[in-house]
């Protein structure tokens, strides 16, 4: 980082995972840079946290000026960006030029603007010397959110998105080995829980508490017994502000973070619907084996246990909440706020299973 404030720019500030990030960040004496393709009200856990200098903007960031605008002048970026469908489905097809442009061509020009801008600061001055020669500071750091899916089965990629996340893996390490930026990835399960005030989690764990508080029965493709790391919001933004202040040493390779704890799903689920009942009075509604849809892959089928020993031994970084307790606080919140949750969150892909 530089010698002065430093300013790191988060991209994709205003979802799920970068609200908890942003509110993290915007406790440290930075210039913090939200960005967002949406325009972006930060809640008062961002505008009231701390010391941080707030910079929102919006933008386009498959279009490359419009990313070039976003991270310039950045010490660090926080790369949160990935394509989801209109249902917030994160499944994605072949041949799906959008998906394309935001999970794999955004890194591709990231770097390469990065990349320039250090060709460019380490142009010698009169005196033959270049910027880190000056006590200037390292280049930039990129932390980039993958997938624990790459760990998980043999061979290329599965689908097609673990195959784009993979690829923008390598661009941003082969860009950290030439010495242009740190660059880092953190393959991260399942994320979930609750962002007050912030973006909506669009994942398998508040589609289900939805469906029970709309008295709905949850639907399992398998007989429960599949094994899923659920990691909570907070503690994967405690992960990413921990490569952040590690970054020399982690850059260069992906880095799997999760709860290092897997749970059957059907016991997740028992546990969600024994929740909402407690929280509604109502009797719990049942869970169901229904048949996969023709969208299903392999994949699903499949555990995910993931081993973030590496990880929390570089860092010190560990996971510290409980299932549980998270579930409790989820359904709470959003039992809360039920009449204003809108059935429409909800895509048959991402209510039937992970």
């Amino acid at each position: 980082m530089t010698t002065g404030t430093p300013l790191v720019t988060v991209l994709g500030a205003s979802g799920f995972l970068g609200s908890a990030v942003t509110a993290l960040l915007a406790r440290r004496p930075v210039r913090l840079r939200a960005v967002s393709r949406r325009p972006y009200a930060p809640p008062p856990a961002v505008t009231r946290a701390g010391p941080a200098r707030l910079d929102i903007r919006t933008a386009d960031l498959t279009d490359r000026a419009a990313l070039a605008d976003a991270v310039a002048g950045s010490d660090a970026v926080i790369h949160l960006v990935t394509h989801r469908s209109a249902a917030g489905d994160w499944r994605t097809a072949d041949g799906d030029a959008a998906a394309e442009r935001t999970n794999v061509t955004v890194m591709r020009d990231l770097v390469e603007i990065l990349g320039a801008r250090d060709r460019r600061r380490n142009g010698a001055d009169a005196g033959g010397r270049g910027a880190r020669d000056r006590g200037e500071g390292p280049p930039p750091t990129v932390v980039f959110a993958s997938t624990a899916g790459l760990a998980h089965h043999a061979g290329p990629p599965a689908t097609t998105y673990e195959r784009q996340k993979l690829a923008a893996e390598r661009t941003l390490h082969a860009a950290s080995a030439s010495g242009s930026l740190h660059g880092l990835s953190l393959r991260l399960p399942t994320v979930h829980g609750h962002v007050e005030g912030g973006g909506p989690d669009r994942g398998v764990v508040t589609a289900m508490t939805r469906r029970a508080l709309a008295g709905e029965p949850l639907t399992l493709w398998h007989d429960g017994t599949v094994r899923r790391d659920l990691l909570h919001v907070d503690d994967a933004a405690h992960a990413f502000l921990a490569a952040l202040d590690h970054a020399p040493a982690l850059a260069g390779r992906p880095w799997p973070v999760g709860s290092d704890r897997s749970r059957p799903l059907g016991e997740v689920f028992r546990t969600v619907v024994e929740l909402v009942a407690r929280h509604t009075g109502r009797p719990a509604v049942p869970v169901l084996t229904v048949e996969p849809p023709g969208g299903s892959t392999g994949t699903d089928f499949l555990d995910v246990e993931v081993d973030s020993s590496a990880f929390r031994a570089a860092t010190g970084w560990r996971p510290r909440a409980a299932l549980g307790d998270a579930l409790e606080r989820t359904v709470a919140a959003l039992a809360a706020a039920a009449t204003a949750t809108p059935r429409a969150d909800i895509s048959p892909k991402e209510g039937n299973h992970l």
